[in-house]
């Protein structure tokens, strides 16, 4: 995949991923911002932020949480962007690890 085609992509899953997030702001304790690209997802209780950002050069969307950092790569297969480690979609894992933040089951539809 060249780079134009990865921005393509990857501007994609991130603002469904916004969309998502901010339809969710409603019942969960977060607030969904969008810079540059990036979305900052930020949490008074527990204190936490989430960076969920584009790698053009490695081809990858990268998400920093909960004091790791996780790289998902596009899967032609899903159509979508997959952490190799556990098969996660980007969506999944961020519901997983916003649950894990806030000690509670979150679905982003």
């Amino acid at each position: 995949m060249d780079e134009l085609e990865f921005r393509r992509r990857a501007d994609a899953a991130i603002e469904d991923l916004k969309k998502s997030l901010i339809r969710a702001e409603e019942d969960v304790a977060m607030e969904v911002e969008e810079n540059a690209g990036a979305l900052h997802i930020s949490f008074d209780d527990p204190p936490g932020k989430f960076v969920i950002t584009p790698n053009a050069p490695v081809q990858q969307i990268w998400i920093s949480a909960r004091v790791s950092s996780f790289k998902l790569d596009w899967s032609e297969q899903a159509q979508d962007f997959v952490l190799a480690k556990t098969g996660e979609h980007l969506k999944n894992l961020v519901a997983r690890l916003i649950g894990e933040q806030l000690g509670e089951t979150i679905q982003l539809g």
